[in-house]
């Protein structure tokens, strides 16, 4: 084919243009001039061009399949227009890095297919894979773009072996572990199933020990709860992720045997007595995780642990034995009379303390007349070389010569049963007139200014006043008062009224003996159906009951009009209950959400009282009757107006509407979340502040407020009781819980539903009635400060003072158990002072892992006003705990830290900060970016990322150090700045988290200074939206965590004096 013709006057000649990589035939023609013509082509010449550099890379590279260990890509077909070349070499690169800690991986694999796709495969899930093409050529290369592919998640590794730490309890075993090394995905949840496997103890039952849990991906611990003494248990833990759960990985761990259960001892007198022996009814322990091996007697002289005679108690045993011959050379007051293996105690036996005899290898001396002697009779179990006993043992107590004649032994018994009898009554009288003069004088000295001022802070404490009654003032309830007082119920003979000043002393009297006054005078309700429910009963009305067994009584429910002549529509499992003050309802479901709003006109209620979550350990309480905006349920409009969220409750208001009325009504629901899954609240301090909450919100005029949990009896009982309790302690200065109870569950079946809300509303009452209401309002504050700090000059106190001591009363003292995660071994070293311990219901567990450090850190979840657990207060850290501290910040989304100590290697406070640069603390990083000095506080953002986890990005923290409290005062020097750190904190909590970020707060030891800056914190916010001051509140809400939260009289004080600055910059 004839491409081209040129002519050329010269021995050489270049071709161009010519395309690459072709063969081309060239001939030469010799052309003469004019007539000469053109002669035939000579010898041909086949020549071929080189290939030249490709025109471009493949383009549009694109991804058509994502799995999780492989990708497919297609690109552009191409030709020779890009090749140009007929010889080219397609190859697709690919890299990634499996994990963070891992080096680059890269691969190259050359294309033989021609079609324009392929698949990488082997490739590793959840993994950004970067990946091109080239096309190369013997002349050149040319690439295409970079394309970045995330693998696909699949199912993750096993959970390392090695990172699964167990500390094992006599019923508990806490179980930690690390995240699997291979995710592949985000891990959603933990599966973590155990069961039982064996028991040092042959009797029991291992069948019905087995269980599962499932953890959510940010919590890798556990505290498994309920097992058996001396078992072993086998865990079997697996992550998962979108695409399913990991393989297994199975672990055991046993729990520690625990001490033998004693027998009980009714107030048993010994059996026989003489002058050198005492004879006494041993009965066999019970074995709990391991048997019985051994029992022990101990005599202790003259100093018994208790002067009761005659009775048998349950005390602390006595873990070391001593001989008798020993006992005078270690000057101990014990000694252990006998030991007999278990085989010689399967029954109940006699046993003569003091018979001379040996019983493996203690002498059993007798006893010395004239002398005062205990005896003791504690088990020892034991499995593999550990040994248990205690903490309890059995104990009788006598003095004096003994007789054998019983007539005289009886007086004597007698006689002395009626001095002890009478110094306890003595005692008991004592501490009654001491509590009554104290709180006599404070009633005289402050009820003049009280009535002026003071209409809504109800001193309940007044009450405690043997004499008389003092009435609490409250002039927005008169009305609905009136109302309850004017339906009593009658007072049992056999249980009458308590009066307020009594209260203390009848409830410690009743939880003694493990509360058996408490548990008696319960069982003694009427349980189930007492009155006819035919209503609930008819078939059209079965669906609108949530549970069968708690419905409407027929002489008390609410009874609705009738719809268009449906017979059935006047039914709602609703009752009255307390004298048309309260309407007690279960829960709504979607089948009776009209109704329950139906009702709420017709009784033209205005509070709705919510005492139930919607969901409670996975199970549906209560449907959401209540719209985001606006819904209407038949011929019932409903508007949500505004929601205010607080730490324990919420408060919705609605704007409700009927069809064809033109009223609009403005109702409220008091919705409280506070109260936990199981069981009743640790504190009523919460529920107190809601019940006032409700009373000041609720107007007079209004008809019943409706109240409901999920079945409209335990919680809401509780609720009603309490409620009523209240205004019969401010009105008559009694209460009478007891036939409260009775007269509602005459009303409404099975009110007050288990005996630990039963004794949680004694509770509650007694805590309202030493508390009183100590809200201020804001318009009142200075007058009533002005008074609290005046000073009685015949007691040389003051009210603040009273208010003060009162608080440290009732503030709960933190024991051994309550502290036990605190007080393990490897934590020790973590506490900077051993007093100074956070319980285990509050502690902040550290997530992310850190080689074998524990997750443990001397920290204190605490609520806000508004937020749950908003504050983490804690200690300085120690130089062994500063990557704790940070971890701290990390994993629980702390945007704020308040530091009010100073830096003092002295003390073991050292800088956990950097000043510049970047600070690493394994696999965490702390960089410094900015600082700023502005009057009393330095002001230092940080940006911390953890290497490990580079999805999670980074966190941004802003410390506020406080330099206006210095180390020697009780008190910051100024109250202005000290407001002015409050307003800044709160700010950047604003600004940067939209308020949801916590605020870590420390002093030296995350005590009183800690304490002060949430309890001011509470109280501005407290003003902003209630303004009222309840300083009291907010110190004893923050105690019940941690009892030295504002530990200060001083500092109390300065809480007050803050909230009149705040009010005076306002």
């Amino acid at each position: 084919m004839l491409i081209d013709t040129t002519p050329v006057d010269k021995p050489t000649h270049k071709i161009g243009h010519l395309d690459p990589d072709t063969e081309y035939e060239i001939s030469v023609l010799l052309t003469r001039p004019l007539d000469g013509g053109t002669g035939n082509p000579g010898p041909p010449l086949r020549a071929r061009t080189k290939c030249a550099d490709p025109m471009n890379g493949p383009r549009h590279l694109e991804v058509v399949d994502i799995q999780s260990k492989q990708v497919t890509v297609r690109w552009e077909p191409f030709g020779y227009n890009v090749t140009r070349c007929y010889s080219y070499n397609l190859t697709v690169q690919y890299r990634y890095r499996p994990t963070p800690k891992h080096p680059l991986t890269s691969w190259a694999v050359d294309l033989n297919n021609t079609m324009p796709t392929h698949t990488v495969r082997n490739l590793p899930p959840f993994t950004n894979v970067s990946l091109r093409l080239i096309l190369s050529n013997p002349e050149g290369r040319k690439e295409s773009e970079e394309l970045v592919v995330l693998t696909d998640e699949d199912v993750p590794g096993a959970v390392p072996v090695d990172s699964i730490l167990g500390s094992s309890y006599e019923q508990q075993i806490s179980l930690s572990w690390r995240e699997p090394l291979q995710t592949y995905g985000l891990i959603r949840q933990y599966e973590i199933s155990y069961k039982a496997l064996s028991s040092f103890d042959t009797e029991f039952d291992l069948s019905n020990q087995s269980g599962k849990v499932l953890k959510p991906a940010n919590e890798t611990s556990h505290m498994f709860t309920g097992l058996y003494p001396g078992s072993t248990y086998s865990f079997t833990i697996r992550a998962s992720t979108v695409k399913g759960f990991g393989p297994p990985v199975i672990t055991q761990f046993t729990t520690k045997i625990s001490a033998p259960l004693m027998p009980a001892y009714d107030q048993e007198s010994p059996l026989n007595q003489t002058d050198s022996t005492v004879t006494v009814l041993l009965k066999p322990a019970q074995s709990r995780g391991a048997p019985v091996s051994k029992y022990q007697v101990v005599v202790e002289e003259e100093r018994p642990r208790r002067q009761t005679r005659g009775t048998a108690e349950i005390l602390r045993c006595y873990p070391v034995p001593i001989h008798f011959q020993n006992a005078t050379l270690l000057d101990s007051q014990y000694y252990f009379s006998a030991e007999l293996p278990m085989s010689e105690l399967r029954a109940p036996m006699p046993f003569c303390v003091g018979d001379n005899r040996t019983y493996s290898g203690y002498w059993n001396v007798p006893l010395l007349p004239h002398k005062s002697y205990g005896i003791y009779y504690q088990a020892v179990s034991t499995a593999n070389g550990v040994i248990a006993n205690g903490p309890h043992c059995a104990s009788w107590f006598f003095s004096g010569t003994a007789t054998r004649k019983p007539e005289p032994e009886q007086e004597k018994q007698s006689d002395h049963t009626v001095k002890i009898a009478g110094s306890i009554a003595g005692i008991l009288l004592f501490i009654i007139i001491f509590l009554g003069v104290v709180l006599l004088m404070k009633k005289r000295k402050l009820a003049k200014k009280r009535k002026e001022t003071l209409s809504s802070r109800q001193e309940m404490t007044l009450m405690v006043n043997s004499s008389q009654h003092t009435t609490m003032v409250d002039s927005h309830y008169k009305q609905r008062d009136s109302e309850r007082e004017a339906l009593p119920y009658q007072t049992g003979q056999l249980h009458p009224a308590i009066r307020v000043a009594d209260l203390l002393q009848h409830i410690t009297q009743m939880k003694c003996a493990e509360g058996y006054g408490f548990k008696e005078e319960y069982e003694s309700f009427f349980e189930g159906q007492s009155a006819p429910w035919d209503s609930a009963k008819k078939d059209e009305n079965r669906m609108k009951n949530r549970y069968g067994n708690i419905i409407a009584y027929d002489h008390s429910r609410v009874r609705l009009q009738p719809q268009d002549g449906d017979g059935g529509s006047d039914y709602i499992n609703a009752n009255y209950v307390d004298f048309t003050l309260s309407v007690c309802v279960s829960g709504p479901m979607q089948e009776t959400v009209y109704d329950f709003w139906r009702m709420v006109w017709q009784e033209n209620t205005a509070a709705i009282v919510m005492v139930t979550n919607l969901v409670e350990v996975g199970r549906v309480k209560c449907c959401k009757y209540w719209p985001d905006d606006t819904e209407i349920y038949g011929d019932m409009k409903v508007t949500l107006i505004e929601t205010q969220l607080l730490s324990e409750y919420v408060i919705r208001t609605f704007a409700v509407e009927k069809r064809g009325v033109a009223e609009i009504r403005e109702i409220r629901q008091f919705h409280f979340t506070g109260w936990p899954d199981h069981g009743v609240p640790l504190h009523a301090t919460g529920l107190l502040g809601f019940i006032r909450r409700v009373k000041a919100k609720t107007p007079p005029t209004a008809g019943p407020t409706v109240v409901h949990c999920s079945a409209g009896a335990g919680r809401t009982g509780c609720f009603i009781v309490i409620d009523i309790m209240l205004d019969m302690a401010e009105r008559e200065g009694v209460v009478d819980i007891y036939n409260c109870v009775r007269e509602l569950r005459a009303r409404r079946v099975n009110m007050v539903q288990t005996e630990e809300q039963y004794v949680f509303i004694h509770d509650a009452i007694l805590e309202a009635c030493l508390c009183g209401d100590t809200a201020i309002p804001a318009s009142q504050l200075r007058s009533v400060y002005y008074e609290m700090n005046r000073l009685d000059p015949q007691t040389n106190s003051s009210q603040i003072k009273e208010e003060f001591r009162t608080l440290n009363m009732v503030t709960p003292t933190l024991r051994v158990e309550d502290c036990s995660i605190a007080l393990l071994p490897r934590n020790h070293e973590k506490n900077r002072c051993m007093d100074v311990l956070p319980p285990d219901r509050c502690l902040p567990f550290l997530i992310t892992i850190d080689g074998e450090s524990s997750n443990y850190i001397n920290a204190a979840l605490m609520d806000s006003y508004k937020q749950p657990s908003a504050f983490i207060v804690t200690q300085h850290p120690l130089p062994n705990t500063v990557k704790d501290f940070w971890r701290l910040v990390l994993d629980y989304h702390c945007t704020s830290i308040v530091m009010l100590n100073d830096v003092d290697p002295a003390q073991l406070c050292p800088q956990y900060w950097p000043e510049n640069g970047l600070h690493r603390l394994g696999s965490l990083q702390v960089e410094f970016v900015s600082a700023d000095l502005e009057e009393d506080v330095i002001s230092r953002i940080f940006r911390i990322y953890n290497t490990a986890r580079p999805q999670d990005g980074y966190r941004m923290v802003q410390q506020f150090q406080f330099l206006g409290w210095p180390m020697y005062r009780d008190t910051p020097v100024s109250k202005r700045s000290f407001l002015k750190l409050v307003h800044q904190v709160d700010k950047w909590q604003e600004e940067y988290d939209g308020g949801e970020g916590r605020t870590v707060v420390h002093c030296l030891n995350g005590g009183g200074r800690s304490g002060v800056f949430c309890s001011i914190s509470i109280v501005c916010e407290m003003l902003r939206q209630q303004r009222c001051v309840d300083v009291f509140h907010a110190v004893k809400t923050l105690r019940n965590n941690k009892p030295n939260m504002v530990d200060l009289l001083e500092q109390y004080k300065f809480c007050y004096e803050v909230a009149l600055e705040y009010l005076n910059s306002a």
